[in-house]
């Protein structure tokens, strides 16, 4: 087995475009027509025919014209049409058109100087492109000082003279496209690590928005089922002390509805617990409260000895599960903060289904005693306004001068 493993890229592969194509394939039809103008210069214009000779003399057999027109387009057809390529495969089309420039120097270049300039431009131009764009660096850079070497070297074997005058021009002129195609693959190669150092960071930026927008829902999901459950099962065992030794069947019933209340609250905190942890995809979810799920809600109130009325409007309509939870977890933040820090006050459920939008309002009568607890700090009402923000609707929130509290909540039907 051999022991050579390949020749390993040290940089990006290049990608060309099809403007990039159609720019080389133009900038390869340029050349190859210089370079046929020049070899078919002499042999454009075929010479008079030499006149009869005598009749009974022989005529005399006159030598062929070297080179033809069809031989000179195929020569520089090898030499040129591989630079349409010079950007998808540039080492490759280095070699194979500077063995193409050879072979032309070798058959036509004897008989036609006027081939030296495309010849040599059209070098020049592969190497430059094996500099500026072949991912392998080390074999790239080196290709133009061996190309230029081995042309020095052979100069005596090939029909073609190169003054000495000329030899600094060989070996520099390589040297420098060598240089300038280098530069120009280090400047792309830095602005191609920038914009690959701002997508990571941008891609970075993108995950921590979204594990800060998870943290956040799973934050409001949290506080609206702690917060609400928890106020009512503190109403409910409240009243079951008070009455526990007048009225023992009574508190019996406020018992159990603690009981109840505190199993449809760890109900609700097992699904958003589940949107902690990776589920199967075929496994059934839990269903999300949703609209269907508000008399059960001012039911569970009632229970605990809050009076809440509920009224229902206009024509119903279908929604969508993320507007039924927003709308359900408008109403039982609402109530929570009556029950929190309105105690003794009526409270009332308005959902009407408007022709424009979802209307949800909840308001409550004046507290009759005042309230043990303290301000919250509005975070409920913060959570709110962004569920509703999601499906641009909106949320206004404030007291009514002698006439207690109002959370009015609207959600646009195109967003359900």
């Amino acid at each position: 087995m051999s022991g050579v493993r390949g020749i390993v890229a040290t940089g990006p592969l290049p990608r060309p475009g099809w403007r990039a194509l159609l720019l080389d394939a133009a900038l390869a039809a340029a050349l190859g027509l210089v370079c046929f103008q020049a070899a078919t210069d002499d042999a454009g214009v075929p010479p008079l025919p030499p006149p009869l000779p005598p009749l009974g003399v022989l005529p005399e057999v006159q030598p062929a014209q070297p080179g033809s027109t069809l031989g000179a387009l195929l020569l520089v057809f090898v030499m040129c049409a591989p630079l349409v390529l010079r950007r998808r495969y540039p080492l490759a089309v280095f070699w194979a058109t500077t063995a193409a420039a050879a072979l032309v120097l070798a058959t036509d270049g004897a008989r036609q100087p006027k081939l030296y300039p495309g010849v040599a431009l059209t070098c020049l131009v592969a190497v430059y492109s094996a500099a500026a764009h072949s991912p392998y660096r080390l074999p790239a850079l080196a290709s133009g000082p061996v190309a230029a070497l081995l042309a020095v070297a052979l100069r005596e074997q090939l029909p073609v003279e190169v003054p000495a005058d000329r030899l600094p021009f060989v070996l520099l002129a390589p040297l420098v496209a060598v240089a300038g195609g280098h530069h120009v693959w280090r400047r792309r190669a830095g602005e191609d690590q920038q914009r690959l150092t701002a997508e990571a960071r941008a891609h970075e930026e993108a995950l921590r928005d979204a594990v800060a927008g998870e943290r956040a829902r799973i934050a409001r999901e949290l506080h609206d089922v702690v917060t609400h459950h928890v106020s009512v099962m503190v109403i409910q065992a409240g009243a079951a002390r008070t009455v526990l030794d007048a009225a023992p069947d009574q508190a019996r019933e406020a018992l159990l509805a603690v009981e109840s209340t505190g199993r449809s609250a760890l109900t609700e905190l097992r699904h958003v617990m589940g949107l902690l942890a990776q589920t199967e995809p075929d496994a059934p979810e839990d269903p999300q409260p949703g609209i269907e799920g508000l008399p059960e809600l001012i039911g569970r109130v009632r229970d605990a000895g809050v009076p809440v009325h509920l009224s229902l409007s206009g024509e119903r309509r279908p929604v969508s599960s993320g507007v039924g939870l927003t709308a359900y977890r408008v109403v039982q933040e609402a109530l929570t903060n009556m029950v929190r820090h309105a105690p003794g006050a009526t409270g009332t459920v308005v959902v009407e289904y408007a022709p424009d939008v979802l209307r949800i309002e909840v308001g409550n009568t004046e507290p009759g005693i005042p309230a043990a607890t303290g301000g919250t700090g509005g975070r409920g009402l913060i959570g709110l306004r962004e569920r509703l923000a999601v499906y641009g609707g909106t949320l206004r929130a404030g007291a009514r001068p002698g006439a207690g509290y109002q959370v009015e909540a609207m959600i646009p039907w195109e967003a359900t």
